[in-house]
């Protein structure tokens, strides 16, 4: 399964059974996924189905097997043979040699030629027609006028008129568009399979005073393995032991190899270099970054963009269409301009191959595939062909702040009690509560009481309040942990800390209290750096005629004001809930059509869900945001927006070049046609060097331009 005309020639052929509940294609792994009623159906049947469309159905594995010999190299062979019997045909067909050649530039009327000569053009049209006649049979059997019946009716009616090379060569052509096609697709599937086919299979496993080898899904979060020199490292975790140099190209698109040493995150299928270290295991292997990439890729070929789909509704009016203006060419000139019959069929028949939408139709799925792949290896993740068009036509994007813009470590400035009260038992209670947090502030407060010898209290009936901040039971009564705008809430003003919290924010640093329910106990100022590349990437998007950048964020106003003032952010808009992230987003979406957000918690995924275009960063983003958004930055590196938007604006000018040129050579050769100066020859060459040049154009986008 190599074009979306085989999706379709599939789905005719299956939709109808009794006991199919539903049909999924995936066009980049060749896969389709078939839901049914065991009591009505079976395998077999579904198998007998697919046989019938001249395919082959076998259960799917990640892990390719090994195909058969045919399988592999049946139609480079079938190919070959149809094209070296022409050249045989040819030259037995000496005695009209030179009509032949005529007849490459005008139709010349029926030719004489030896048997020998004609059996060889007919095992050249057998070879040739192999994998497209049963298509052809099934097509022709539910009515539906497609690609392989017009090439089958021009082959047939040219053998008819004794245009027995002409007819030999186009089935010839088709064969080998069949072939450079098929190549295409599976070049394009080794790109992406090459993301993700790179985990090794086992992992040494520390234990004790030794170690010992075990299936890499058997590797348990918290076990210690051990990645020698030249090895792949099996799963995500920390460096413990050791130093290296690690290549995690194929993983975040990074072409430098980065340093790694105790403390340092690694990547399943990242490359050792000369180092021996010891990795502790953070992440299941089925929940790897590696692992999370392939199930993002599994479904981006059901994501079709809008012209992919356009183009199958343009071909699926365009080919009956075509049918009945053959048919009208054929005997209109017979019947009432005087023409002979052989010439006015021999006419029609250059209209339908004229006709035929092979270019047209795979213009679009090969680009498309070959720009997601070549995006994938850059290290910018897009989840279907739609949102790469999508992000071609962004004119405003909006930002969260932290862990987007900034770095998303804070680190705790000061920390102020108050009513005599102690720090200790402050940050005792406030470090029991923010281990319960995966909130970058909770973080920075365990940090922060790492340095100090302080324990954590016990904690009950803990509750996250998005937007907020969080509370538990610590020491039988409810303790919490928020913004100013949460103390506002619970009416529990303190003059002494407000003041305190207004200088820090003032000096725009994030503040944020805690207490119980009766008062407050402590104030806490954090700051954020910026990240190292926000300021460059932000320029390049001012580059490439970004409209508008905005910060939504739900930090404090007069921090996020001086971030916004840092980068040079058009608007910030700051105290911010998660809802009301999202109604920014709608409202930018109102003046501006096409916004994208970039964000990476739980709080932004509204905002994400309501962007044309949702943006995650793939090391620090939550499970929501990662699946709510359309694109994944796996490497965090905000300089990749502007890689996709030129990547998505390139792919975009390729699909309108192969579009435009797909049917503007047709139109061409159309009003050749039906001047009655075209013939088979340049019909063939309209229709098959059309789906070469649209193929080949197509796969440039392989290779992304830096």
């Amino acid at each position: 399964m190599d074009c979306a005309e085989e999706v379709s020639l599939l789905r005719r052929e299956l939709a109808g059974m009794p006991g199919i509940l539903d049909l999924n294609f995936d066009v980049v792994k060749a896969k389709m996924t078939v839901q049914f009623d065991a009591a009505r159906l079976d395998r077999g049947q579904i198998a007998k189905a697919v046989a019938r469309t001249g395919m082959k159905a076998e259960p799917y594995l990640e892990a390719a097997a090994v195909q058969p010999w045919w399988q592999r190299h049946g139609r480079a062979l079938l190919t070959a043979l149809s094209g070296l019997a022409i050249i045989a045909g040819t030259l037995a067909h000496s005695d009209s040699g030179s009509d032949f050649l005529k007849s490459l530039l005008a139709h010349e009327g029926r030719h004489e030629m030896p048997l020998a000569s004609k059996v060889l053009y007919l095992v050249a049209i057998g070879a040739g027609m192999y994998h497209a006649a049963p298509k052809a049979w099934v097509a022709l059997r539910r009515w539906n006028a497609e690609m392989n019946v017009l090439v089958t009716v021009s082959i047939i009616g040219a053998v008819a008129l004794g245009e027995w090379g002409e007819g030999a060569t186009l089935a010839f052509l088709f064969s080998l568009a069949g072939l450079l096609e098929s190549w295409s697709m599976s070049r394009a599937r080794k790109a992406v399979s090459g993301l993700l086919a790179v985990t090794p299979t086992e992992a040494t496993v520390l234990h004790g005073h030794g170690e010992h080898k075990v299936a890499v899904e058997k590797v348990k979060i918290g076990e210690v393995v051990r990645v020698k020199p030249g090895e792949r490292i099996p799963c995500d975790g920390v460096v413990t032991l050791g130093t290296s140099l690690v290549n995690q190209a194929l993983i975040t698109g990074e072409s430098i190899p980065v340093a790694k040493e105790p403390g340092a995150a690694v990547f399943a299928g990242a490359m050792n270099g000369a180092g021996l270290i010891e990795v502790r295991v953070s992440k299941a292997p089925t929940d790897s970054l590696l692992a999370r990439m392939l199930r993002m890729l599994e479904g981006a070929q059901h994501r079709r963009a809008p012209s992919e789909q356009f183009v199958e509704r343009f071909s699926r009016v365009y080919t009956p269409v075509m049918f009945v203006l053959a048919a009208l060419v054929a005997a209109v000139p017979a019947l009432f301009m005087g023409r002979s019959w052989a010439d006015s069929a021999y006419q029609g028949m250059v209209i339908l191959l004229i006709s035929c939408p092979c270019a047209l139709v795979i213009s679009t799925p090969v680009t498309v595939v070959a720009a997601l792949a070549s995006a994938a290896r850059r290290g910018v993740l897009v989840k279907g062909g739609a949102y790469l068009e999508e992000a071609a036509k962004i004119k405003a994007i909006a930002f969260d702040k932290t862990g987007v813009l900034t770095c998303g470590q804070p680190e705790v400035q000061s920390f102020l009690t108050v009513d005599g009260l102690t720090e200790s038992a402050a940050l005792g209670r406030l470090l029991a509560l923010e281990k319960r947090s995966e909130h970058p502030v909770g973080q920075a407060i365990i940090r922060y009481a790492g340095d100090r010898p302080v324990a954590a209290s016990a904690v009950t009936e803990f509750r996250a309040l998005t937007g907020r901040g969080a509370e538990a039971t610590i020491d039988g009564e409810r303790f919490w942990a928020g913004s100013h705008r949460f103390v506002h809430e619970k009416s529990l003003e303190h003059d002494e800390l407000c003041h305190h919290v207004n200088t820090l924010e003032d000096a725009g640093h994030t503040a944020f209290l805690c207490g119980t329910d009766h008062k407050v106990w402590a104030a806490v100022s954090m700051s954020d750096p910026l990240r190292p590349e926000a300021a460059a990437a932000l320029d390049a998007l001012r580059g490439l005629g970004v409209k508008r950048m905005v910060m939504l964020t739900g930090d404090n106003s007069v921090t996020a004001k001086a971030v916004g003032k840092e980068l040079s952010l058009d608007e910030v808009s700051a105290d911010l809930l998660p809802d009301e992230k999202a109604q920014h987003v709608q409202a930018l979406r109102r003046e501006f059509g096409r916004v994208a957000m970039v964000g990476d918690g739980i709080n932004d995924a509204q905002a994400l869900a309501s962007a044309n275009l949702g943006v995650a960063l793939g090391k620090r983003s939550t499970d929501v945001a990662l699946e709510t958004a359309d694109v994944v930055l796996v490497n965090d590196d905000l300089r990749n927006l502007a890689f996709l938007f030129r990547h998505s604006r390139r792919a975009a000018r390729v699909i309108q070049q192969n579009v435009t040129f797909a049917i503007g050579l047709k139109l061409a050769f159309l009003a050749m046609a039906l001047a009655g100066t075209a013939t088979l020859w340049m019909a063939i060459a309209a229709d098959m060097g059309a789906t070469l040049l649209v193929t080949f154009n197509g796969l440039r986008l392989l290779r992304a331009t830096r």
